[in-house]
């Protein structure tokens, strides 16, 4: 918390900086700094790290992102939005793994927390929808699976909706 703090404040500082800048005729500097100032908004409100982890896991990286991920000591410190992202990240790499009880939690933890975009909680439910068919437990992938449908609105999953639930099917 006190980072993201210290965070604000450079901004800040920077942003008075940058006015003080124009006053004195130099724009270019304070146009610089005004950006500078920018860099660190957008870093309060986007953590770097899961920023990074996503850029990894595109490239389909997931040791090197479970190692950017595994920097983080305190997810909690986080603002909301970006903690319940670091556990949909940290459930991605660890369902990759073939971690699933760790995974399962990080997936409860992201969509109780609460995911912004609903497609990223179609994929964490789709996620938990085949950790319990691993497990067997029809009912509750059913329920998952239901949930995963109803956010996929844009049917970017439907592949793979399909696929599970035709496993369900062989159950």
């Amino acid at each position: 918390m006190l980072n993201n703090i210290i965070r604000l404040i450079i901004a800040g500082i920077l942003l008075l900086g940058s006015i003080f800048l124009f006053i004195n005729s130099f724009i270019g500097l304070g146009v610089l700094a005004v950006l500078l100032s920018g860099l660190f908004v957008l870093t309060y409100f986007k953590n770097e790290k899961n920023l990074i982890a996503f850029y990894f896991l595109r490239k389909n990286k997931f040791q090197s992102a479970g190692k950017v991920l595994a920097g983080v000591k305190h997810p909690e410190r986080m603002i909301k939005s970006q903690e319940a992202y670091y556990y949909y990240l940290s459930g991605l790499i660890h369902s990759q793994e073939h971690k699933n009880s760790v995974a399962e939690k990080q997936f409860k933890k992201a969509l109780n927390i609460g995911l912004r975009m609903k497609t990223d909680k179609a994929v964490a439910n789709l996620n938990l929808s085949g950790i319990y068919l691993s497990r067997r437990n029809k009912q509750l992938s059913k329920y998952y699976l239901q949930e995963a449908k109803s956010l996929d609105k844009q049917k970017m999953l439907s592949a793979q909706i399909k696929e599970l639930e035709h496993m369900m099917k062989r159950i």
